[in-house]
């Protein structure tokens, strides 16, 4: 079997620096397995070893996303469960799904499910690309981190520097000891490092900064803009289930909105329904319906269509009017001194719900609760107004990069 396009680029981890041909192999790793990570070195070899050998079925994920029960169910759908220094074995009679790679959803709404991919859907950047070095801080075996991890096998010159979830806080000067041109996070991960290493930031030659993972609003693309005038600015939109689907790179939040109902072959088909981003994806996972409901609200202007948060979770019913936790938490963003901000209903007596919200203030912040209660008042509606307001002394961020709080 030929080796992978980017067998030659170099990957660093914790534990490794060198490039994918040269990964030390896995003796006797089954030929269905669920890797069950400690860290990024075992990871990408179970990549490589997935990658150079066709006849495999493969679940690669971090240890600390898998309880006992979820490991018990991988065995019992014929995956071995396999660490760093055991292997649990499977039903024997299990045939190898050949070239089937597994991923785990976010697990938002509940315990993670397995979703079918192959290395081919995962992948969808094939053109040439200008050679970069990337940063990967996303959760192991996460959409995101497929999609770097692909990009660096397939396209010559993409060099990859993983981060574990203990350099969260120091990957800006790991990112310059490593000559890192290229990074890819959360919003909730950027404005942490901006807010935290704003010095160190200022320094890194990046080329091309992406966003991805939550709603990406103007704010950050702003600040981004500003920090790195330089830099191709890119938020993406993507999912284990429904793939990579929407990516924007003119700098502002937000799709256009005449890519709505567009037939393009080999592209995602973008619909609204009921204010619900709906995805046709040639890049969705296998056994997806043909049309899937990203449980993503959006809101419409003349030429855009803003991601705004999931539906679920978006609309506070507040005495029967409806607030929009995104519009509250854009309200408060667009103020100075406030650097990160969540909003959600709490429960209350005679009208079910109020709102309330926790922010992070900047170093040098004035502004008082009361203030930001003032400045949200000036242009929302009074029941969409906080009752409460949380200063926080750090933004909340979990090892998926995400903020939910």
């Amino acid at each position: 079997m030929s080796l992978p396009a980017g067998a030659g680029n170099r990957i660093v981890t914790s534990g490794y620096a060198g490039t994918w041909a040269d990964l030390p192999p896995w003796p006797e790793l089954p030929r269905a397995s669920a890797v069950l990570a400690v860290d990024n070195t075992t990871a990408v070899r179970a990549v490589w070893q997935h990658a150079t050998d066709g006849d495999r079925e493969t679940l690669i994920t971090s240890d600390r996303r898998v309880d006992p029960t979820q490991a018990a169910q991988f065995r019992a759908g014929g995956l071995a469960t396999v660490t760093q220094d055991t292997t649990s074995g499977a039903d024997p009679d299990h045939d190898a799904a050949v070239g089937r790679l597994w991923l785990l959803t976010s697990g938002s709404t509940g315990r993670p499910k397995q979703v079918a991919h192959t290395l081919d859907s995962l992948t969808t950047v094939t053109g040439g690309q200008p050679p970069r070095t990337w940063l990967c801080p996303y959760t192991t075996g996460a959409y995101a981190w497929w999609q770097v991890v692909t990009l660096s096998l397939t396209v010559p010159g993409q060099d990859i520097v993983f981060l574990e979830p203990g350099q969260l806080d120091s990957w800006p000067q790991l990112a310059l000891e490593h000559g890192v041109t290229a990074a890819s996070g959360t919003p909730t991960f950027w404005r942490q490092a901006m807010w935290r290493s704003g010095d160190i930031i200022s320094r890194l030659p990046l080329e091309q900064v992406t966003l991805g993972g939550e709603p990406v609003d103007q704010g950050i693309l702003d600040r981004l803009r500003e920090a790195f005038p330089a830099a191709r600015i890119s938020w993406i939109y993507a999912s284990s289930e429904a793939g990579a689907a929407i990516a924007v790179h003119d700098g502002r939040a937000g799709f256009p909105r005449s890519w709505l109902d567009r037939q393009t072959p080999d592209r995602p088909l973008l619909s609204v329904e009921d204010d619900e981003l709906v995805i046709a994806s040639p890049h969705a996972a296998h056994g997806m319906p043909a049309a899937i409901h990203t449980g993503d609200r959006v809101e419409l202007s003349d030429d855009r269509v803003a991601i705004v948060g999931r539906i679920a979770s978006d609309e506070i019913n507040v005495g029967g009017s409806k607030a929009s936790g995104s519009s509250v938490r854009r309200r408060l963003l667009d103020h100075p001194d406030v650097v990160w901000a969540a909003v959600r209903g709490r429960k209350a007596p005679l009208v079910g719900q109020v709102v309330v919200a926790d922010v992070v203030l900047a170093d040098d912040a004035a502004a008082t609760t009361g203030d930001l209660t003032s400045w949200c008042a000036e242009e929302l509606p009074d029941y969409s107004v906080p009752r409460r307001l949380r200063v926080l002394p750090e933004i909340p961020i979990k090892e998926s990069l995400k903020s939910d709080v």
